[in-house]
């Protein structure tokens, strides 16, 4: 895996990896910033792994959201505190405990941004099933 990144202009960088071309900007106008891309790559990698688990066990499911929320530290350099993620995902009642086992090895084993991440800061996740 390589990117390329070229600064723009102020807190603006243009970023390539491969054939996708983003926008990353510190002060948020022009792209997420950094550390917010970091919150939708634990999102992402995670909800692939509990997607293809799922799809494993053949659990019937749709609508599956993510959100990921932290604070900062307040001191330089400013890390992520605790960070919560939260699972919405419409499917039968009766498969919580297969979402929650799902969920449970993507955080703890196959999530690689997860694994990073929870080594300054606390992951705690929410599962919120919907019908």
């Amino acid at each position: 895996m390589k990117t390329s990144t070229t600064w723009k202009h102020d807190h603006a960088f243009e970023s390539r990896l491969e054939k996708n071309v983003f926008q990353i900007d510190g002060h948020k106008k022009e792209g997420p910033n950094p550390k917010a891309l970091l919150l939708s790559a634990i999102a992402a990698c995670s909800g692939i792994d509990v997607v293809d688990m799922l799809h494993k066990m053949r659990v019937s499911f749709s609508d599956l959201t993510i959100d990921v929320e932290t604070e900062q530290t307040t001191e330089h350099p400013r890390v992520f505190k605790d960070i919560w993620v939260t699972y919405k995902i419409k499917t039968d009642l009766s498969n919580e405990q297969k979402i929650r086992k799902a969920i449970d090895l993507s955080l703890e084993k196959y999530c690689g941004v997860s694994a990073m991440l929870k080594k300054n800061s606390p992951i705690n996740y929410k599962l919120e099933l919907l019908k």
